[in-house]
């Protein structure tokens, strides 16, 4: 069975073994949780994301974690460098994350709020959506043993809980 949960917390710290990070298609970490994460990283994660470069809206690519305490870091597309994102990208997106999970053989993973950010997208919506396809891809016979939902502040961790107690079996 695995664990769903929501941390207000910073991901960079986090001792799993996959976390998210809400990129640009063309990889460039500049900002919120991407600058956050490449800066925890350090040097590898900027260059692997440059060799990966660019990638498609929705489409989801794996670098190490540097410096990190997790292994990789699950670079999805939310949006166009410095542009909007919409309920369709996040939901491929945080879909296109699991599955590169499964295929890593990662038991756990952190997933961010993706699009809340430069994305602009609601966070309810974004909440909605995300747990909605964790809870579709667990309820396909998911490896993975604990999700987490690391997120930023208390708008987002309410946000998150609900709708996790929406989606409740």
């Amino acid at each position: 069975m695995t664990s769903i949960e929501v941390l207000d917390t910073d991901i960079t710290t986090l001792a799993v073994d996959a976390i998210a990070n809400a990129a640009n298609t063309q990889l460039r970490h500049g900002g919120g949780v991407a600058g956050a994460i490449a800066r925890a990283g350090g040097r590898a994660v900027d260059d692997e994301s440059r060799a990966a470069a660019p990638i498609g809206l929705g489409e989801a690519v794996v670098t190490s974690a540097g410096d990190m305490p997790s292994r990789w870091v699950v670079h999805a597309a939310t949006m166009e460098l410095g542009g909007p994102t919409s309920a369709d990208v996040i939901r491929r997106a945080t879909a296109a994350t699991l599955w590169k999970a499964e295929e890593l053989g990662a038991r756990s993973l952190a997933l961010v709020a993706f699009g809340t950010g430069v994305g602009g997208f609601p966070m309810e919506e974004a909440a909605a959506i995300e747990v909605e396809e964790v809870r579709r891809h667990v309820a396909s016979g998911s490896r993975l043993e604990r999700i987490v939902f690391a997120v930023h502040g208390e708008e987002a961790r309410a946000a998150f809980e609900r709708a996790l107690a929406a989606t409740a079996p």
